[in-house]
Order: C-alpha cells, then structure tokens, then sequence
C-alpha cells in the first residue's frame, strides 16, 4: 500500500481533524471525519438505495466543505495512477 498524504483540514486542533489520503496502488481514497450521530446516519440510510443498514465494516463521516480541494487532489492522484 502507497499511501500518501493529501491535505488535513485547515484551522483545526491537528488532535482531531478530518484528513484526506491517496492510494494510487489500490486506487482508493481514504478519508477521516467526525462520526455522523444516530439522527444522520438514520436520514442518510433512509435515502439510501442500499438493502439494510451501513455495515458494521463502514461508516458515514462528515468531512467539512473547506476540504473539498484536497479531496478533488486526491481524485486525481488515484485517477493518475489509473491511468497510467
């Protein structure tokens, strides 16, 4: 596994903060958030087209708007190593 660091979200605590990682070799985009609560991840299964609950193998996390140019960066390492 390549992992590679993207981006941490800026004015934080750098204690807990959301963070976005590129794997070019798996092709996969890893992120970390602040776990959803009961309220949300009911609202957001309830929207889903999945059969059943998220899996105790999955979650739903937040990741705040201010990140989303390190999670595009991140779309493109993994779309580069795709390519290539």
């Amino acid at each position: 596994m390549a992992v590679e660091f993207i981006g941490i979200a800026p004015d934080t605590d750098r204690d807990h903060c959301p963070t976005v990682w590129a794997d070019a070799e798996s092709q996969e985009i890893l992120l970390q958030g602040w776990k959803t609560g009961t309220e949300i991840q009911a609202e957001c299964e309830a929207s889903s087209p999945a059969n059943g609950p998220v899996p105790d193998s999955e979650a739903i996390v937040r990741i705040p708007a201010r990140m989303i140019p390190m999670i595009r960066e991140a779309c493109d390492v993994v779309e580069r190593a795709r390519l290539r």
